[in-house]
């Protein structure tokens, strides 16, 4: 994909950044580093490879999904400073 100042120059507006024109020319030539190299990183095999969640092995910790009676609604809004007909109330901040 072939960046140029226009395009650069959207994406400065989509992202509601301020950038000087004269800036342009160097943000294409950093955006184009960076497109190449993700080219160069989807050129790489990794067929075989499993994903990994960190760079040192480690397990996610996992809970059965396992269906519960719940209602323990009282518990909860025990711990609130204000509940009213089995609701948090906050206070109104629309006037």
């Amino acid at each position: 994909m072939a960046i140029n100042e226009e395009t650069v120059a959207r994406m400065a507006k989509l992202a509601r950044i301020k950038v000087d024109p004269q800036n342009l020319p160097t943000m294409v030539e950093e955006f184009s580093a960076i497109l190449g190299f993700i080219a160069q990183l989807s050129q790489v095999d990794v067929k075989g490879i499993e994903p990994m969640v960190s760079v040192t092995p480690m397990h996610l910790k996992q809970r059965k999904d396992t269906v519960t009676a719940g209602d323990i609604s009282a518990k909860i809004l025990a711990n609130a400073p204000d509940a009213r007909e089995g609701f948090f109330a906050v206070p109104k901040v629309v006037e």
